[in-house]
């Protein structure tokens, strides 16, 4: 596609999957999540609505999601085991398969941003821990916060009850499902029929040992091609064994699978056949759109080629 050619722009937004429970999910914080969910839209919207490129629109949708303490990244991030933040990030340009991760970062603001800077900036995709804290070192655009910074009130007392619940139980091994809901994605259409997908999250509550999930690995929790863009969100040891966001494009590529039924064999097949749950967002070179979950919610927002738009959380809008 030259640059003069143009084709309707398309974009999806996730801020987790889980179990969202209706009946304890007052009015006001419905109202709150879904205006940040709109927030996030209109950012990479904005993008989008200017010309600018898909890579540029997920970013930009996950930063504000990042920034919003409703979700598990940025400044909503759970907590590990210690008390403290360790935050991942990835994204990933389709045309040109071009992909920057981060993983286990304690004072970077937006995670999503640094993971852009190490594609571009760096022969690696994937830097870890005090290497991509240096990095991050020598990008002046990269915004520094004290890990403090990402302390929410809400995080503290899941940590504090996934800790009792330890201890109540040590012999046990703790349910995860539904536990982990938070972790927040985009994908992206742009008008040049470019694809692009970014995710990010805090982990999972209670975290140790310098746990990773799905989220920084590409082909698991992030994948982009010149098919389509994919966002996963869910029990991440479960997505990676199952190399979710990229089997969903490899059924698209060897078997010729429409993005709907790609999307839904992969989250409602083959993770949960392994024991895992959660969900996922795509989009298609034509604009298609796909959100499935096994999950009770998911946090969700969309506008599709035609202009419509919308944000949802459980099955029915």
């Amino acid at each position: 596609m030259d640059a003069s050619t143009t084709s309707p722009t398309a974009l999806a937004i996730h801020g987790g999957a889980g179990v969202i429970e209706r009946e304890r999910l007052g009015a006001d914080d419905e109202r709150a999540i879904r205006a940040d969910l709109d927030a996030a839209l209109d950012a990479g919207h904005a993008v989008l609505a200017r010309g600018g490129g898909a890579l540029d629109a997920v970013e930009a949708a996950v930063r504000a999601l990042e920034d919003s303490p409703r979700f598990n990244a940025g400044h909503g991030a759970v907590y590990d085991a210690d008390g403290r933040h360790e935050l991942d990030a990835s994204l990933m340009e389709g045309h040109t398969r071009r992909a920057g991760a981060v993983a286990g970062v304690t004072t970077v603001r937006n995670p999503v941003s640094l993971a852009r800077a190490v594609m571009a900036h760096s022969p690696h995709v994937l830097l870890v821990g005090a290497g991509a804290e240096a990095f991050a070192d020598t990008r002046a655009e990269i915004a520094r916060v004290p890990n403090a910074w990402f302390d929410t009130d809400h995080r503290r007392r899941e940590l504090e009850q996934a800790q009792a619940r330890e201890r109540a139980d040590a012999e046990v091994v703790v349910d995860l499902k539904g536990r982990y809901f938070g972790t927040v994605g985009a994908v992206a259409l742009d008008a040049r029929g470019h694809l692009a997908a970014a995710t990010s999250t805090g982990g999972m509550t209670n975290k140790r040992w310098g746990r990773v999930g799905d989220t920084p690995l590409v082909g698991a929790g992030t994948w982009a091609d010149d098919r389509c863009a994919v966002s996963g969100t869910g029990w991440g040891e479960f997505f990676i064994r199952c190399a979710v966001a990229h089997d969903i494009a490899a059924r698209m590529a060897y078997r010729g699978d429409s993005l709907a039924d790609a999307a839904g064999a992969v989250v409602m097949q083959a993770v949960p056949r392994l024991g895992g749950d959660g969900g996922a967002i795509a989009v298609d070179r034509d604009g298609n759109i796909a959100m499935p979950f096994n999950t009770a919610g998911m946090y969700r927002g969309w506008i599709r080629p035609d202009g419509s738009r919308g944000t949802a959380i459980f099955r029915d809008p």
